[in-house]
């Protein structure tokens, strides 16, 4: 296991115990059986190692959901999205308690700053999908309905995570459905406008991305990936990104080569993004 991997696994293990201020480098050095001068080659400190973390998971969960809004059947899409979410807080158990239960003022402010991010992207998504699903119907309930998945989603996690219950997914996830689908339905009253949800959003560490940070990401998870044909993928795409020759179809096809890598996931989500904006 490589040693910045180790870190970040008995550290989470430590901020599940006992939370993120409670817990020190030496504690962590100590679970590691590494020295402290092992811990700072990996990262600077305990903040950069809790931004890592995040970045970590949610990166996997947002890029899981964002391929879900774009590409599954209006038929399944909400229950695939509800599905997903629900399997990504089982899996991710410990850090799912550890952000739900930590207090903010716990936490510094490049730390929440990057949550928040994190949460104005889920946001994006989350429009996309409501929209593709439900069109004029919930012209003027529609940022309130955002916030209602997002509440079922946090809430009834709550209880196979501190609860202790066992997780029957395919019962929950078709309640949630039937549920969002009344809300979408039959609400009238709304309580968050697109101007309310903005203000909610303010101020958010901006996520797009230039054509140098791009290219200068590519070239770093070439130099990671080992695995031939997500390497080869990430390079065709990188000359593509710097001279435009490639058709759609084919971009395409890279992009989901290079999707299937963990460590490249960020970069395909990033892409798609990037190109819908030029």
């Amino acid at each position: 296991m490589m040693k910045k991997q180790l870190i970040m696994e008995k550290a989470l293990e430590l901020f599940a115990e006992q939370g993120f201020e409670a817990t020190s480098v030496q504690q962590i050095t100590e679970r590691c059986g590494i020295s402290k001068g092992a811990f700072y080659l990996s990262f600077k400190s305990k903040d950069e190692l809790i931004l890592g973390l995040i970045d970590h998971f949610m990166i996997e969960i947002l890029t899981d959901v964002d391929r879900i809004v774009r590409n599954v059947d209006e038929a399944e899409l909400l229950y695939k999205y509800y599905y997903t979410m629900l399997q990504s807080f089982y899996k991710h158990s410990d850090f799912a308690k550890v952000l739900m239960k930590e207090p903010a003022h716990y936490l510094n402010e490049e730390v929440i700053m990057k949550t928040r991010s994190y949460d104005s992207r889920f946001d994006e998504s989350l429009l996309v999908m409501v929209e593709r699903l439900y069109g004029e119907e919930i012209l003027h309930t529609k940022y309130d309905l955002i916030y209602c998945i997002k509440g079922f989603v946090r809430i009834y996690s709550e209880l196979f995570l501190f609860g202790n219950l066992e997780l029957d997914v395919d019962l929950l996830t078709r309640s949630l459905v039937e549920k969002t689908n009344l809300l979408a339905k039959h609400s009238t009253i709304p309580f968050i406008s697109g101007e309310l949800m903005e203000m909610f959003r303010l101020p958010v560490v901006q996520n797009e991305m230039t054509k140098e940070q791009l290219l200068d990401l590519m070239e770093q998870k070439i130099a990671e990936v080992e695995e031939p044909i997500a390497r080869e993928s990430l390079m065709l795409l990188k000359e593509n990104l710097i001279n435009p020759t490639l058709g759609a179809a084919i971009v395409k096809g890279l992009k989901e080569n290079i999707r299937k890598d963990s460590r490249c996931k960020w970069v395909a989500y990033l892409l798609e993004n990037y190109d819908e904006k030029r």
